[in-house]
């Protein structure tokens, strides 16, 4: 008759056999549950909501915006100052010119001088740009988000900027604008949570493809 193992040892076998079989079920087999469940049933989101032209080139993500502005005249100057191209609707400012390495706001607070005076020299940017009264720019267009990244913007500032894109392309009616911007307005997160906006990324995807 063999001996037994003494208590030390076995207790190391069975703590040995729980790693193994806790490492399969949760190391492998429930990554493999949880990825194929996100695949069958959420495959875009899972995929990073990618948004393609209709070629099929990947452009970016419709979870995170872009920026919309005419080519540099200097492309290896950081320092240039970006001018928004309109013919395209703009999103809302960002605090770090939509890098998607980096998310986070100026963190300036409502009492910042700095922050009032950016406002308002955004405010009379904007209003020139789509050519209309500075007190109807909506908040929106002169104030950016917390994560810097949101593509999305209000349906009065997508509105506002109907008139300018019109005019600049030419070849699309504010008819068929005010048509996509009510296409691509998605309701509040969860049906109650915020309010109404508008995906710019998405927006200007579907414009790219007017004839």
């Amino acid at each position: 008759m063999s001996k037994p193992l003494p208590t030390t040892v076995r207790t190391h076998f069975t703590a040995l056999r729980m790693l193994l079989v806790m490492t399969v079920i949760l190391g492998l087999a429930y990554p493999l549950l949880v990825t194929g469940i996100g695949q069958a049933v959420f495959g875009d989101k899972a995929n990073g909501s990618i948004v393609r032209t209709a070629d099929g080139k990947e452009i970016g993500s419709s979870l995170l915006g872009q920026s919309y502005d005419l080519p540099k005249k200097n492309p290896d100057d950081a320092d240039e100052e970006a001018v928004p191209d309109p013919k395209w609707f703009q999103p809302r400012p960002s605090a770090n010119k939509y890098d998607g390495k980096v998310s986070g706001a100026s963190n300036l607070g409502p009492n910042s001088e700095d922050l009032t005076k950016t406002v308002e020299d955004r405010r009379k940017a904007v209003a020139e740009f789509d050519g209309v009264d500075p007190a109807s720019v909506p908040a929106d267009a002169v104030t950016a988000s917390g994560s810097a990244l949101d593509p999305h913007i209000s349906v009065a500032y997508a509105k506002e900027q109907v008139d300018r894109v019109a005019r600049i392309r030419g070849n699309v009616s504010p008819e068929t604008l005010n048509k996509l911007i009510e296409k691509y307005t998605e309701g509040p997160s969860l049906g109650f949570l915020g309010q109404q906006g508008v995906n710019v990324v998405l927006l200007n995807t579907a414009l790219a493809q007017q004839k």
